[in-house]
């Protein structure tokens, strides 16, 4: 990314000159939509974890995330460590439809941060991924947050980022779509050990990652 884009204000006024430019040129041509598979392919096991249920998403938040494809499913292993895997797949965003991020969701439904940072993983692919980490709080319960946004095979933890390259894609390709991709984990109340929860969020997406990026659009 050039130097001057990473300074928010400059920032911001490159995304909206370029989100202009996209706009007028999608105008002209039809939008290229990437086929791709339903999230409910995406293995129900793959390496330790073992599929235990899917989640049950009301009509009422399905209507309000305005995804084209949800994911919301949760993993167990045979030593008792569970996660929860959430994708949400946007085909297009030219209606403005956008990813809704943890940032605010979550605090919506009363969890608090209380660690908002970034982590390295290595996936296996070359260059490690950077994806946001989160500790989160509500009441007695906390819980180990990794997620990130994710289109044509990359991926970036930064919504300013995020948005910035789905008008370049815009403009490249005529296509917008995009994906949030996001692993809960449960801290342990007794030990409180974040590290720990870490570790097994760290595990769920080295084992997945393959798949979730075979199975969004490239």
């Amino acid at each position: 990314m050039p130097s001057f884009l990473k300074f928010g204000p400059a920032l911001l006024v490159s995304i909206v000159l370029l989100a202009q430019a996209a706009v007028l040129r999608s105008a002209m041509h039809p939008e290229q939509i990437p086929p791709s598979p339903p999230l409910s392919q995406l293995t129900h096991s793959l390496g330790p974890w073992q599929f235990q249920r899917d989640g049950v998403i009301e009509k009422e938040v399905l209507d309000i995330l305005q995804a084209d494809d949800v994911l919301d499913r949760s993993y167990v292993t045979a030593d008792g460590k569970y996660a929860d895997l959430y994708i949400a797949a946007f085909r297009s965003q030219r209606n403005g439809k956008t990813p809704h991020s943890p940032k605010n969701c979550l605090p919506g439904s009363g969890w608090t941060p209380l660690v908002e940072d970034e982590t390295s993983i290595d996936v296996g692919e070359g260059a490690p991924i950077v994806v946001n980490r989160y500790i989160v709080t509500h009441g007695e319960d906390r819980d180990l947050v990794l997620y990130w946004y994710q289109s044509r095979g990359r991926v970036v933890a930064s919504e300013y980022k995020a948005k910035f390259w789905v008008v370049a894609d815009a403009m490249r390709y005529n296509r917008t779509d995009t994906a949030i991709v996001r692993v809960i984990v449960p801290i342990d109340k007794d030990t409180r050990d974040s590290d720990a929860a870490q570790r097994t969020a760290v595990d769920v997406v080295k084992t997945f990652y393959a798949a979730i990026r075979q199975i969004l659009p490239q």
